[in-house]
């Protein structure tokens, strides 16, 4: 990946190995129709959505796992940790093996539960 000033997340994609883009191109959608609402951009150099209320996820690849990040909180961590169990996690990002499916029901699961979290953390800030 040569490139390091993406200006859309089509540009990161086209990056990547082309082996890689099917992937990224299944987590992008489970997201956009998860949570139609929210807008997709660049930070950090790779793909992101977000809403008015906040960030739902990145997304990238590496050489052996497909990633999805955030910023906190983690609170998706606990709501589905059982489903989560199989999948090495760091303190910010899930890692999917390319060896296994995508759990592609679960990434728009968990993006629906976070855009519902941040939505109902900026109703709470407004009555505050």
């Amino acid at each position: 990946m040569a490139k390091t000033n993406f200006k859309t997340a089509d540009e990161y994609i086209a990056s990547v190995p082309e082996a890689d883009r099917a992937s990224l191109e299944a987590i992008r959608k489970a997201i956009r129709e998860a949570v139609p609402q929210a807008e997709e951009t660049i930070s950090y150099q790779i793909p992101a959505f977000r809403t008015g209320d906040g960030w739902i996820f990145y997304y990238s690849v590496y050489t052996n796992h497909l990633s999805l990040a955030c910023p906190p909180p983690w609170t998706e961590r606990e709501a589905f940790k059982a489903q989560l169990t199989p999948y090495k996690m760091s303190k910010s990002a899930i890692q999917f093996p390319k060896s296994a499916p995508l759990p592609l029901k679960l990434i728009g699961e968990m993006a629906a539960f976070r855009a519902r979290e941040a939505a109902d953390q900026t109703k709470t800030k407004a009555k505050g």
